[in-house]
Formats: C-alpha cells, sequence, structure tokens
C-alpha cells in the first residue's frame, strides 16, 4: 500500500430510516458525532447501506456501522465485525458484512469494523425517539468518543 492509499481516520456510518421512529438512532447517532468535529473522525449518515459505501469503507482505519436493534438486549452493543463470506449483495441494501466483503473484494482492503446497535421500541411512522432510543442515542455517541480518543492512525510508510 502506498502513503496515499493508507487507510486514514475513523469512519462513523450511521444508518436507518429517519421516518420510523427509533429506526432513526444510527443517523442520529452519525449527525451528532459530525457536529463533535472530532479530529481524525469522518461521520456520516444513510437511510441504507448500498454498495457505493465500500470505497470509502475501504480507506477508512477503522469503521464503526451504528444501528437500531429491535430484538436486542436494552442496552447499547458494541460488537466487532468480519467481512462476510461474500460480497454479492442480494438487495438494494447491503449489511455491515457483506459491505466488508465488497471493499476487501473490489478495493483490496476492509479496515478493523464494529457494529454499534442501540436497542429501540417503536418503530411507527414519525420522527419522535422514545425514551429508550434517547437514551441509546446518548450512550452510543459517548461510545464513539471513547473509540475515537482509542483510535490511532497507522504510521504512514
Amino acid at each position: 500500500m502506498t502513503s496515499e492509499q493508507q487507510p486514514t481516520g475513523l469512519l462513523v456510518i450511521g444508518y436507518g430510516n429517519t421516518l420510523r421512529g427509533d429506526d432513526g438512532v444510527g443517523p442520529r447517532v452519525a449527525e451528532a458525532v459530525a457536529r463533535l468535529a472530532l479530529p481524525g473522525v469522518c461521520a456520516r449518515a444513510f437511510p441504507l447501506l448500498t454498495p457505493e459505501l465500500a470505497e470509502p469503507i475501504s480507506k477508512a482505519g477503522v469503521v464503526i456501522f451504528v444501528d437500531a436493534a429491535v430484538d436486542a438486549p436494552r442496552d447499547v452493543r458494541m460488537r466487532k465485525l468480519a467481512p462476510a463470506a461474500s460480497s454479492q449483495v442480494m438487495a438494494h441494501a447491503a449489511s455491515p458484512a457483506t459491505l466488508l466483503a465488497l471493499a476487501r473484494d473490489v478495493f483490496g482492503r476492509a479496515p478493523e469494523a464494529w457494529w454499534l446497535t442501540i436497542p429501540v421500541e417503536e418503530l411507527g411512522i414519525g420522527e419522535t425517539l422514545t425514551p429508550l432510543a434517547q437514551r441509546g442515542v446518548a450512550v452510543a455517541i459517548e461510545e464513539v468518543k471513547k473509540r475515537a480518543a482509542e483510535f490511532r492512525p497507522p504510521a504512514a510508510a
């Protein structure tokens, strides 16, 4: 990898539908992190994960995917992610693991990756978050800040 291709920074990808209640927690976290302007951190919000994200993912030092979790424990969880075996996207949206595989297969690199999930309870039409989701957003933002403080981009070759 040349110095131009060295992975840089922490990429935060928050995804979900902001018009479906608590499903919008991922984009809300990404938007809040972007407003913090943390050094070395790029945060972006999307309604869903698409194949076009594989390129910026391949260039990141570390990526954190942030999403709502309906069937999860009632606490925010951070789990290590590995690329899927296949990079084939089967629908309009991809999973974090599939995007990592796509970054690996097309761009030659899948970064260290984490899946930050926030417990939610209301996915009806609307833009209001439940108290559970609001607490989860606050915890998730703190988790991203902690990871950003720990992250050190690799030294240029």
